[in-house]
């Protein structure tokens, strides 16, 4: 099962913007499905945008419009480019590429916190 290592975290104001990487420890290229998840404190894990291989783009609804999920396979990495963040985008984020329901390992995460 492909793992992750994200980046890319910090403390920023709402208003601001972060742009999060995963570095995958192999090739992406034919991975099915290829997101990045988040966790809050206290809160389940959600799913915050997703690539599936033939099909849309998946964002959550509290994210349209702000994050852009993009993929550069030759560099096995996955990106979230986040803007005008809120404190509701405070958590830990995370990749992964999940085989139907199952999900693969999960990495360390990288913290996100957004306060004035």
């Amino acid at each position: 099962q492909v793992q992750f290592v994200e980046s890319g975290g910090g403390s920023v104001q709402p208003g601001g913007s972060l742009k999060l990487s995963c570095v995958a420890s192999r090739s992406i290229f034919n991975i099915h499905a290829l997101g990045w998840y988040r966790q809050a404190p206290g809160k389940q894990r959600e799913l915050v945008a997703r690539f599936i291989t033939g099909g849309p783009t998946n964002y959550a609804d509290s994210v349209k419009g702000r994050f852009t999920i993009s993929r550069d396979n030759a560099k096995n990495t996955v990106n979230l480019q986040m803007s005008n963040l809120k404190p509701e985008d405070t958590a830990v984020y995370y990749c992964n590429a999940p085989q139907g329901s199952n999900f693969g390992p999960w990495g360390q995460g990288t913290q996100v916190t957004v306060s004035s």
